[in-house]
């Protein structure tokens, strides 16, 4: 009976259901924590990682490189880090463009580590972290081997920019600002956002120092949207562009 009147107490707060609560060690394709910050099992596969050539000097058969593995299903974040679950565990809001469901922003990649050892504090793991950058683009291609997951290759960025309007803020919509998280349309494994709003940190290392991003912001162009986009920053550097997405390790 205990359980029971917990799981609706959870279910009242935050809005999710018994099921959505089930432990990530479960092997539930679905999962929220304490928080509400919901998670869905990404599976272990691989895609062909995307040529660092400019598009234009390119062609289809040319945009895929080498394969790359994902060996192990881990949990990822279905939106971005919110402004509200920043300030649900860190206690304040840094960002400048303020909401309740829009991205957490002006973080830095040490910034995203605080607040994963508080997160893991909190729930007494150590299993949140920062996607790798494999997941990461992995998860964020939806099992796509194209430019972007919801099309083939196309064959202009403008081409591409009409159609990414479902499924991004981006320089051409977002009016320079970002958006609540989960207002486009998500990707095949049902993940939101993971083009343009703000670009996400990853674990991965660029060089001796700095840290990787991916994904695009709102205010970059198609091109820098697409799923093989990425780019590099000191660990300390914040901005309004800058917000991040928890994975989860199963048990």
């Amino acid at each position: 009976m205990k359980k029971k009147l917990l799981t609706f107490s959870l279910a009242a707060i935050f809005g999710f259901t018994a099921t959505d609560y089930a432990p990530a060690e479960s092997g539930a394709k679905s999962y929220t924590n304490s928080i509400g910050m919901a998670f869905i099992l990404i599976p272990s596969g691989s895609f062909m990682k995307e040529s660092a050539q400019p598009f234009e000097e390119i062609t289809e058969n040319e945009t895929l490189q080498h394969q790359v593995s994902v060996s192990k299903p881990f949990y990822l974040g279905k939106y971005e880090v919110t402004q509200e679950q920043w300030e649900a565990v860190m206690g304040s809001n840094p960002g400048k463009f303020k909401g309740r469901r829009n991205p957490a922003e002006n973080i830095s990649w040490d910034d995203t580590q605080a607040f994963i050892h508080r997160l893991n504090a909190k729930e007494g793991h150590t299993r949140y972290r920062l996607p790798t950058e494999a997941e990461w683009e992995y998860a964020a291609r939806g099992d796509t081997n194209t430019l972007f997951f919801f099309m083939k290759n196309p064959k202009t960025w403008d081409e591409a920019a009409r159609q990414l309007d479902a499924y991004a803020w981006f320089d051409r919509n977002s009016v320079r600002t970002t958006h609540p998280v989960g207002t486009k349309k998500p990707n095949p494994f049902g993940l939101y956002d993971v083009y343009g709003n703000v670009w996400e940190w990853v674990q991965n290392r660029y060089g001796a120092r700095d840290r990787v991003i991916r994904g695009g912001g709102f205010y970059n162009d198609a091109e820098s949207c697409r799923s093989a986009a990425r780019d590099h920053l000191p660990p300390d550097f914040r901005h309004v562009y800058l917000g991040f997405r928890l994975a989860l390790s199963p048990k």
